[in-house]
This record gives structure tokens, sequence and C-alpha cells, in this order.
């Protein structure tokens, strides 16, 4: 049974992680409470010895969930997918629901952590290129599994963690100047998610602790 007490979720509005995690929130309908963890201010706010307890990674999201604290988006998507209800987000078919987890993993854990923010501080002045070069690395392979895959969305027609993971990750491209139209299908799933109300409203633009220069 799904506690009556909100989750809360520490996140920051840039990232991808964090996105994903309230865009399924939205598409499943979950209210939730937003704690904002600035990864810049002071230094990052996500190194304190307190936001270690939540998260011993450092890192966004954590979420506070029925007395469990989860700090991996794709954790906190499959476990709100088996507790809430609302549209599902892994299919019940199992091929469609091993793609759905294949493109996921291509993108959470091959492309984003190579240009997240603590990558990039370390990689210093060339921190653009390398971002392309490995966004870039990363589409080349995603750009044919979902060719094989999509429909109206990644898998199929109906939208899953996939598509929850595949918008923050073109969203990343675009700030690193990434031509995502290079990509034809990448391109055009973005194109149709962007447009889908849990998409845009969870967007970096209009978040609680968006700065007022980069609110939309």
């Amino acid at each position: 049974m799904a506690s009556q007490t909100k989750p809360v979720l520490h996140g920051y509005f840039r990232s991808s992680c964090s996105w994903r995690v309230r865009i399924a929130f939205a598409l499943k309908g979950i209210e939730y409470d937003q704690v904002p963890v600035n990864l810049i201010k002071d230094g990052g706010q996500q190194l304190t010895e307190q936001y270690k307890k939540l998260n011993p990674m450092l890192q966004v999201p954590a979420v506070e969930i029925d007395g469990i604290t989860l700090s991996q988006s794709l954790a906190v998507i499959q476990y709100v997918d088996e507790t809430r209800p609302g549209p599902r987000l892994l299919p019940a078919d199992p091929k469609k629901r091993a793609q759905v987890r294949m493109i996921s993993d291509v993108i959470a854990s091959g492309i984003q952590p190579l240009q997240n923010l603590y990558v990039i501080q370390k990689i210093g002045a060339e921190k653009m290129q390398w971002a392309q070069h490995f966004i870039d690395r990363g589409f080349q392979a995603l750009e044919p599994i979902l060719k094989q895959t999509a429909g109206k969305y990644c898998v199929g027609d109906e939208i899953s963690m996939a598509d929850v993971c595949l918008v923050p990750q073109v969203y990343n491209a675009e700030r690193f100047k990434v031509d995502v139209g290079q990509y034809p299908t990448i391109h055009r799933l973005n194109q149709t998610l962007v447009e889908i109300e849990a998409f845009k409203a969870t967007d970096p633009s209009c978040q609680p602790d968006t700065p007022a220069d980069l609110r939309a």
C-alpha cells in the first residue's frame, strides 16, 4: 500500500536525474514536495554531511518515500511504477520491458554520467568538447536502437521509462551544442514528448529553484 505521506524529492532544477523523477511523478499523478539542493552554491550543497546521510554518493536526487530513501533515479521510477496506479512506465510485455530498460541504461549509465557536473568540473577547459564527444558517441548508439524499437514513443506507442530518460538527455545535448538533428529518430521522439504536459510542467525552466534569468 502506498503511504499517505507525500514523497519528498531532494533535487536540482537542471539535474537530468532529478528531472527524470519529476516526469515520472507527473505521469503517475503523484503529489510530492521538493527540497532544492543547489549543486553550485556554497561549494555544492550536495557535499554537506547532512545531505550525505540521504545520498552517500553526494548526488541528486534523493527521494524520501514510504519510509525509505532512494538515491538512484531509475530505482525511484521503478519503485513508483510498482507501488502506484496510473500509466505503466515499464511495459507488461517482457521483451518491451527489456527494451525500455536497455534504452534507459544506455542513457543513465552510458551517456549522462560522462557529462554530469562533477565530471565536467574535473575536465576543466576542455569540458565542452568532452561533453559533445560523449553525447555524440552515445547518440550514435542510441539512434539505431530507437529506430528498431520506436513507435510514437521510444518503445512502441506507450510512454515509458525510456522516454522519461530521453528528454532530459536531449536537453543536456542542446545545452552542450550537440546537433540533435543528426539523429532523426531521437529528434522526432523528443519533439513529440516535450509537448506533453508531464514533460512541460517538469522542465528545468519552471522549477521552484530555477534562477530568475533561466525561467521560461
